[in-house]
């Protein structure tokens, strides 16, 4: 195994975004005694240079130099947080994907910023995240904040979204455990239609008889958090049912959410998907940190 091995694994490449991720992966690393792992990809353009020339050992001397600056800085922000925490650091000279990807087989969690700088380490780019996020055999969390601001609502609840799919129960499940964790309620967010409601909807949906419907798709939440909530006794649940495509309601949550968690694709999505548009959404817009979880049986 390697140092990474039960660790909170951080993407840093030196921008806003990246030290928000890793004070946010300090703070959850803190109570939970678990070691920060700390990953600056270098990612040079391997080939020629110019017209078939290699590139100079210059460029590498100062991606290498600015790589050890990113870590030392990230380093002393994780014992600005958490003065005892184990913090151990890597610089592989690999494109940042596969490394991350292959990391997640042995840690606890992948924190990555919303955005980077894009340019020697390419850590946090927007590809780089939706890639990671889905295909990582652990959870991978994305630190958005609110309008710039570092502080989260640490009395807001954990938001769930829930539709029946295998990922959705495994981010039930995640949820429950973050809840209890930070001894905050559960909101656990059914929305059960796919239609968007922004367009007329077609005469048959007039006339359609939604709340039976809606009477089953509570029963159907209700059971489907059961036997979480045996396991879990201690979290105050609240269960929200809405006629409304997933990513509306979450968004909204997450304005005064601490965490959202979903799954890598929902009811609607098919094999070979990267990521649901609800996950694609949230990583985009949300105003918390949002948490991906996939199953490893997924393509």
């Amino acid at each position: 195994m390697s140092q990474a091995a039960g660790t909170i694994v951080v993407g840093v490449d030196g921008s806003a975004e990246a030290t928000r991720a890793v004070r946010w992966a300090a703070a959850e690393a803190a109570p939970r005694n678990v070691g920060v792992h700390l990953l600056c990809a270098l990612n040079p353009i391997v080939g020629s240079y110019g017209a078939g020339l290699p590139i100079p050992q210059s460029i590498f001397d100062d991606m290498d130099a600015n790589g050890r600056r990113v870590l030392d800085e990230a380093t002393k922000v994780v014992r600005e947080i958490g003065p005892d925490l184990v913090v151990t650091t890597e610089m592989p000279l690999q494109a940042p994907i596969p490394v991350l990807i292959e990391l997640s087989g042995e840690a606890r969690t992948i924190v990555l910023g919303s955005s980077g700088r894009g340019g020697f380490a390419g850590m946090l780019v927007g590809s780089t995240t939706v890639a990671v996020a889905a295909h990582a055999h652990c959870p991978v969390v994305v630190v958005r904040g609110r309008d710039g601001e570092n502080a989260l609502p640490l009395d807001g609840p954990v938001v769930v979204g829930v539709d029946g799919s295998p990922t959705s129960d495994a981010a039930v499940g995640a949820a429950f455990d973050e809840a209890s964790w930070r001894k905050v309620p559960l909101v656990a967010v059914h929305a059960w239609s796919d239609a968007d409601y922004a367009e007329i909807p077609p005469p048959a949906y007039l006339n359609f008889d939604w709340g039976s419907v809606g009477e089953h798709q509570d029963r159907q939440l209700a059971e489907g958090l059961a036997g979480w909530q045996e396991k879990y006794p201690d979290v105050m649940v609240e269960r929200v049912p809405v006629k409304d495509r997933p990513r509306h309601e979450l968004l909204e949550w997450a304005t005064r959410a601490q965490l959202v968690v979903v799954g890598t694709r929902g009811r609607g999505g098919f094999r070979g998907l990267l990521l649901g548009s609800t996950s694609q959404a949230l990583i985009h817009h949300a105003r918390c940190p949002v948490m991906i979880l996939r199953q490893d049986d997924e393509s």
